[in-house]
């Protein structure tokens, strides 16, 4: 059986303490899961990184290599940056690299490999404009941001259940990008 990588990013939202169960259901579709955090998101899990990096077999990134390092990770057939907060998709829409996650998705939109993206903003968050800008220039250049009816609904803030993150909405997401990068499509 071929080999399907996933990286896997994720911003300092309440869901990374599940992230857990997103690589397991991964992995049992047949992904090898490269998992990277923003520097925030790696602080928040710092007490997990040696078993997420055990469940996973790769290290936890979060910062940029030194020029010359070699990467750690195999080729990404597909990225995912999930939850992404509006710090990091704001970011990413404006073409932004404030941390090493952010920078490999706007570096992705450059070449073959699709992304994947489902924000966990609540709604004063998304009731700021640049939200739907910022989704709206995603996906005009490929992006499947996975936001709004059939994904990512904002909660009242406070209300939101982290354990309840729709991780499947995003591997079924990234199933179909795969399938879809191989049929050349």
């Amino acid at each position: 059986m071929t080999t399907r990588t996933l990286y896997l990013f994720c911003a300092a939202a309440p869901p990374i303490q599940y992230v857990t169960k997103a690589i397991r259901q991964a992995q049992e579709r047949g992904w090898s899961v490269c998992l990277g955090f923003t520097p925030t998101a790696a602080q928040w899990m710092q007490e997990q990184l040696t078993g997420l990096e055990e469940l996973t077999g790769y290290p936890v990134r979060s910062a940029y290599r030194v020029p010359g390092e070699a990467n750690p990770w195999p080729k990404a057939d597909v990225m995912a940056f999930a939850p992404i907060t509006a710090n990091s998709l704001n970011a990413w829409a404006l073409g932004l690299t404030p941390s090493w996650p952010v920078g490999a998705v706007v570096e992705a939109m450059g070449s073959a490999v699709p992304v994947v993206a489902m924000p966990c903003v609540n709604q004063s968050l998304a009731a700021h404009p640049q939200i739907d800008r910022s989704v709206a220039v995603l996906r005009e250049a490929g992006v499947a941001v996975l936001y709004g009816e059939g994904g990512w609904i904002p909660n009242a803030p406070g209300r939101g259940r982290p354990d309840a993150y729709p991780w499947g909405l995003v591997l079924d997401q990234v199933d179909r990008a795969e399938a879809e990068r191989r049929s050349g499509s």
